[in-house]
C-alpha cells in the first residue's frame, strides 16, 4: 500500500553565500486542476498534505497558467519558454478531431532545433534526468534522450500509460513485478537517480507525471478509502452534473461535473502526492532541499467534461481542453532555496512559458541568443515579491477538443481576459477580478478595452505565425484575421 510521506523541510531557510551547487526538481503532474489541491481548496475532497507542506514552505500562485488547455504544447513550453504556437504545436500530439471546420496544420512533435531547458543546462555541466511522460514527439528522435536529457525513464511518445499496473507496455521503462503501481515506480526511479548521481556536479531533475491522466485506476485500498470518505460526507447521491455550451453550431450542450466525489480520482490523487513526498523525502535525506529550487505544477486544468469527468474546477468554468479557466488554470507551487516564503500566496499571473527563464536564471545560465523566448523570470519575484514586466498572456487552441471544448484563442491583460472564437470571429470578456466563473460577458459594454485587447490578440498571431481552422472541401470559410493570407 503506497504510504503518505511527512517530508520536512529545513526552516528557518537563511541565503547562503556560496551554494554547494544550484539544483532543480521541477514536477509536474498531468491533468491536475488548480482546485484539487487542499492548499488552493479548503473543502476538496481529496488529500495532499505533502503538496500543502510545500506550499506552506513555499509561494503558491493564485494565478498559474498552463500555456495551452491540453497537454503536449504546455509541456513544449515549459522545455523551452516559448509559446508552442511560434512552431505550430498547438494540439496534443496524435490528435485528428475535426468539426464544422478542419482543425489548422499543426506539427506533431517538439523540433530539434528548439533548445530546451536540459539542453541549455547540460552545456554548463549539469546532470540531466527525465522521469514519466513526455509526449513530445512519436519519433524516437524527438525523445527526451535527444532533447538533452542524460538519462529517460518512461519517456516515450505515449501521452497516457497501458495500465498504472505492471506490465506497462513502455519501451523506455522495464516492467516490475505484476500489479506494481506505475506512480510510486517512478518515484522509485527519481530516488535512484538522485542516490547514484555524481555528486560533484549539479543536477536537473525533472519528474513529469503520468498522473492524473486516464485511464482512471489507483491502488484497491486507496479507492475503498474514498469511497467510504464519499459515504460518509453525503456525496455519494444527488446531482454530480451541470452543462456546459460546446462549440457554437452544437445542439447538445456538454456535461461538467460540478462535485468532487470521484472516488478513483481522488485516490490517484492522494497516491501521487505521496510520490511527491517521497522524492522530497530523498532531498531532505541527502541535504539537498537548501541547493534545490523546488518548481511543481500541472499541464493544463481538470478533466470535468469528458472522459469519466472525474474532477469538478468550480468556481472555474470548463476543464482541460477548453479555454476558459478551468482549463488554463493550474496549480503552481514554488520553493525557492535561502528565501523565507512562510507560505506566501502570490496573484501574479504566470505562465508554463516561465519555467525556462526562471529555472536557468536560478542557475547562473543565460537565455538561449538565437531565438525568442516568450516567459520572464519569475526569480525576482520569488526572492522579493517583485513583480516582472509583462503587458499579456496569450492562448491558442484552434482545435476541436475531445472535451467539447471550442477553437478559440484567449489574452489576458490584468484582471481583463478576452476570448475570441475562431469559427465565427466572436469575442467575450470577462473582469476575472469580479468574475473569476466567466459568466458575465463584458464585450458589448466594453468596446473599447475589447478593441484594444484583440488589436493586440492579432499582433502576437502575427508575430507567433498562428494557424487557423481550414475549410472542409466544398464547406463554408471560418472566420480568419483580416491580416491572414493563405
Amino acid at each position: 500500500m503506497l504510504k503518505t510521506s511527512a517530508f520536512v523541510l529545513a526552516v528557518p531557510l537563511f541565503a547562503q553565500a556560496e551554494p554547494v551547487a544550484k539544483n532543480i526538481l521541477v514536477i509536474l503532474a498531468d491533468d491536475l486542476g488548480v482546485m484539487d489541491l487542499g492548499c488552493y481548496n479548503k473543502n476538496t475532497f481529496y488529500e495532499t498534505p505533502n503538496l500543502d507542506k510545500l506550499a506552506a514552505q513555499g509561494v503558491r500562485f493564485t494565478d498559474g497558467y498552463a500555456s495551452c488547455p491540453v497537454c503536449s504544447p504546455s509541456r513544449f513550453s515549459l522545455m523551452t519558454g516559448r509559446y508552442a504556437t511560434r512552431a505550430g504545436a498547438t494540439n496534443w500530439f496524435g490528435a485528428k478531431r475535426n468539426g464544422r471546420f478542419l482543425q489548422a496544420q499543426m506539427i506533431h512533435y517538439m523540433p530539434s532545433e528548439e533548445v530546451t531547458l536540459a539542453e541549455r543546462l547540460r552545456e554548463t555541466g549539469y546532470q540531466t534526468f527525465f522521469v514519466g511522460k513526455w509526449h513530445l514527439g512519436e519519433d524516437e528522435k524527438y525523445w527526451p534522450e535527444h532533447q538533452g536529457f542524460d538519462k529517460n525513464v518512461a519517456g516515450w511518445r505515449r501521452g497516457s500509460p497501458a495500465s498504472y499496473f505492471s506490465p506497462y507496455k513502455n519501451p523506455r521503462l522495464p516492467d516490475g513485478p505484476e500489479g506494481e503501481h506505475l506512480t510510486d515506480r517512478l518515484a522509485t526511479e527519481s530516488i535512484s537517480l538522485l542516490r547514484n548521481r555524481d555528486k560533484t556536479r549539479p543536477f536537473l531533475l525533472y519528474h513529469s507525471f503520468y498522473q492524473v491522466h486516464t485511464p482512471l485506476q489507483a491502488p484497491a485500498a486507496l479507492v475503498e478509502k474514498y469511497k467510504a470518505k464519499a459515504i460518509k460526507l453525503g456525496l455519494d447521491h444527488g446531482e454530480n452534473f451541470g452543462e456546459e455550451e460546446q462549440a457554437w453550431q452544437s445542439t447538445q450542450p456538454r456535461r461538467v461535473r460540478i462535485r468532487q466525489n470521484h472516488a478513483v480520482y481522488a485516490a490517484m490523487v492522494e497516491s501521487m502526492d505521496a510520490a511527491v513526498g517521497r522524492i522530497l523525502d530523498e532531498l531532505a535525506r541527502q541535504g539537498l532541499l537548501e541547493s534545490t529550487l523546488v518548481i511543481f505544477t500541472s499541464d493544463n486544468g481538470g478533466l470535468s467534461t469528458s472522459e469519466g469527468h472525474p474532477t469538478c474546477n468550480l468556481p472555474y468554468r470548463g476543464g482541460k481542453g477548453w479555454l476558459y479557466e478551468g482549463g488554463l488554470r493550474v496549480p503552481c507551487i514554488a520553493r525557492l532555496p535561502g528565501a523565507v516564503h512562510g507560505g506566501r500566496v502570490c496573484r501574479t499571473p504566470i505562465s508554463s512559458i516561465d519555467m525556462l527563464p526562471t529555472a536557468l536564471a536560478f542557475a547562473g545560465v543565460s537565455l538561449p541568443a538565437d531565438r525568442e523566448i516568450d516567459g520572464v523570470s519569475l526569480m525576482a519575484l520569488l526572492e522579493n515579491g517583485n513583480v516582472p514586466e509583462r503587458d499579456a498572456l496569450y492562448w491558442h487552441y484552434p482545435h476541436y477538443g475531445n472535451q467539447g471544448g471550442f477553437p478559440a484563442s484567449a489574452i489576458r491583460m490584468g484582471d481583463w481576459k478576452l476570448i475570441e472564437r475562431l469559427e465565427d470571429g466572436r469575442v467575450h470578456l470577462y473582469n476575472l477580478s469580479t468574475d473569476v466563473g466567466e459568466k458575465n460577458d463584458l464585450a458589448a459594454q466594453e468596446p473599447e478595452r475589447v478593441a484594444k485587447m484583440r488589436s493586440q490578440l492579432h499582433a502576437w498571431y502575427k508575430e507567433t505565425g498562428a494557424r487557423f481552422l481550414q475549410p472542409k472541401p466544398g464547406g463554408p470559410v471560418p472566420w480568419k484575421p483580416s491580416f491572414y493570407i493563405n
